[in-house]
């Protein structure tokens, strides 16, 4: 079983930076997937990035590939996204998700955590 844990979000200013964590427990997540996702108020959760466990591969939405970066910790246990430029309608819940593979995790995750708030203000 893998716990999630997320955090580092909060409150930003538009153009800003944040670096989010999603901190996994009970066993290493080192051949896992990991997937970011968020949900905005009344929005339907959308997928964000995601890092595979092979090779380091990496994944971006279109909108988001070019101001975030998803990255991992091994001995850390532990995945990053690295957040820039960051714009009013980034505000959401961000959640991290680990799954076998890239295209499972972005579809059926094994693992969700409970997700961390990013509020951007103009």
């Amino acid at each position: 079983q893998v716990q999630l844990v997320e955090s580092g979000g909060g409150l930003v200013q538009a153009g800003g930076s944040l670096r989010l964590s999603c901190a996994a427990s009970g066993r290493s997540i080192s051949r896992d997937a990991v997937g970011w996702f968020r949900q905005a108020p009344g929005k339907e959760r959308e997928f964000v990035a995601a890092i595979g466990w092979s090779d380091d591969s990496t994944y971006y939405a279109d909108s988001m590939k070019d101001r975030f970066t998803v990255s991992r910790d091994g001995a850390k246990n532990t995945v990053y996204l690295q957040m820039s430029s960051l714009i009013p309608e980034d505000t959401a819940v961000y959640i991290c998700a680990a799954g076998a593979s890239i295209s499972k995790v972005k579809t059926t995750p094994n693992y969700w955590g409970q997700g961390t708030q990013v509020t951007v203000s103009s």
